[in-house]
């Protein structure tokens, strides 16, 4: 039987207009990534709380700050898991199986969660972070494979999509805060766990709407490629194994603290061999060398922006749970409430910034972007440290720490869209395809510098914490606006010359 090429799927794709001009396709995919992001954003609303809550009240008594730090882990875990799914996709199993196969293992895994058991617990959160990294980036790349290059639905259909992804996760905490406020912990977890089966299910039900979408394995491993393979593999095995020792050494334990470490370091390390073997590579010309070294500062910009951003699940939560007065006009609220803050304030700023983008003619330029959303970040610490020095030994009022999750969301707006454009656009054409990989390794380093500091920092007071915190990510913002226009020039550089390769 002959193997379909990419041609032949792409001709099996239906590019119909029934869902809002859009393929039906493209609803199977909306309301997938809605509950798989549901359940995402609700087990990690309420997983700190139940990390650290004591045993007697169903929690697994993790002491604070290891269970932040841990916290923080798990999302560096999950980013640099979507590296190793995204692999897979490309080499082995395509993007639709690889989809349907993460699916399953969160599925799993939220079922684990919700059994009353501290090993369970621990295997489900294992699993959640697997299936994720299985999920997360195929399922876009589907959306993309529903429409021709030229398509002019292309853009619209991601915010469709994107839009799908904020009302999981804006409903999630409320939804999953009220099962957990009804019946304890397992029962907000088995909340998710309904929320990844109806994402499964709309998936397979809605199979033969996607045709030959995620179909073809882009660029299979060959024979001739195997033994490469191999050894590449032995030697991140190897580099692993290193990196485990050394973590084994440095923290003096083989526990939860080696764990932290181990994946602190590899998320380190894992950027860093990244840009040395694109640097080195004889098929990386002079020209993209130049570019690339424009896009260091860009990445470290991102890798500060999430390390803030990404602590919505840990410190943040923290402080909404011990330092945040919890009730308003006499009704008490949830802590995991506010998780919800921030995709509400993307709906209803993202139209905004689009309009604005397009009024302004893109401007400013992408260093600049970066450069403003970083701060943004920094300020919302500041502002959230200004609190808790006022409040002392008391409470803030609730208002505060919305506002702070609406400050950080203004920032997510500058930085976060021309994010992965930028890195498509200043990484060598022969790494062209895995610019996705090294996106998502900026979030897997600020998750590592997150539990780094958390750990380091234990007992410190919060004012001090976030205070710091956000002065360093501030004054990055200002160094990196500082050194914006030698960026800029290197990115229209980049920009000319994909011009005249697409001219040859």
């Amino acid at each position: 039987m002959r193997e379909q090429t990419t041609d032949d799927a792409a001709a099996t794709v239906p590019r119909d207009h029934a869902f809002f001009g859009h393929p039906l396709g493209l609803m199977t995919l909306f309301t997938t990534e809605l509950w798989e992001r549901f359940s995402y954003y609700g087990m990690r609303a309420i997983l700190l709380y139940y990390l650290t809550d004591a045993v007697s009240d169903g929690g697994l008594g993790i002491a604070s700050g290891t269970g932040a730090a841990l916290v923080a882990i798990y999302g560096t875990s999950v980013y640099l898991l979507s590296v190793v799914g995204g692999w897979l996709a490309d080499r082995v199993l395509g993007s639709r199986r690889s989809t349907l196969y993460g699916g399953i293992v969160i599925a799993a895994g939220h079922v684990a969660l919700a059994l009353p058991s501290a090993p369970s617990s621990y295997l489900g959160i294992v699993l959640v972070a697997i299936g994720t990294g299985l999920l997360k980036p195929n399922v876009s790349s589907m959306v993309g494979e529903l429409y021709s290059r030229e398509d002019p639905r292309r853009a619209s259909a991601f915010s469709i999509f994107y839009m799908g992804i904020n009302i999981g996760s804006l409903s999630a905490p409320l939804l999953v805060g009220a099962a957990r406020a009804w019946g304890g912990y397992h029962a907000g977890f088995a909340v998710a766990a309904v929320g990844m089966a109806i994402a499964l299910a709309f998936f397979v039900a809605g199979r033969r709407l996607l045709g030959g979408a995620g179909d073809t394995v882009p660029n299979p491993v060959r024979a001739e490629d195997r033994p490469a393979l191999l050894r590449t593999g032995a030697a991140l095995v190897a580099g692993v194994l290193v990196v485990v020792a050394i973590a084994r050494a440095w923290s003096g334990e083989a526990g939860v603290t080696m764990f932290i470490d181990t994946m602190s370091l590899l998320a380190f390390v894992a950027p860093v061999v990244y840009f040395v073997v694109m640097f080195r590579s004889p098929k990386v010309t002079a020209r993209e060398r130049s570019r690339l070294l424009a896009y260091v500062p860009l990445f470290v910009a991102a890798m500060l922006f999430w390390m803030i951003f990404e602590q919505a699940a840990s410190t943040m939560a923290a402080y909404a749970a011990e330092r945040t007065e919890l009730t308003v006009l006499g009704i008490t609220i949830a802590p995991e409430l506010f998780q919800s803050v921030n995709p509400a304030a993307i709906v209803l700023l993202a139209p905004v910034f689009a309009w604005m983008w397009v009024k302004l003619d893109d401007r400013p330029p992408t260093a600049v972007k970066f450069a403003i959303g970083l701060s943004l970040a920094g300020v919302s610490f500041l502002v959230l440290s200004a609190a808790a020095a006022a409040a002392g030994d008391g409470r803030s009022p609730a208002w505060v720490l919305a506002l702070v999750y609406v400050i950080q969301t203004l920032g997510e707006l500058f930085l976060s869209p021309v994010g992965l454009a930028a890195t498509t656009l200043l990484a060598p054409a022969a790494f062209r395809s895995q610019a996705m990989a090294l996106w998502f390794l900026a979030p897997a380093a600020g998750n590592a510098i997150t539990a780094q500091v958390i750990t380091a920092t234990e007992g410190v007071d919060d004012a001090v914490f976030f205070g710091g915190t956000g002065a360093v990510a501030v004054a990055a913002g200002l160094a990196l606006l500082a050194i914006a226009p030698w960026v800029t020039r290197h990115i229209l550089e980049g920009e000319e010359s994909t011009a005249d390769v697409a001219a040859r």
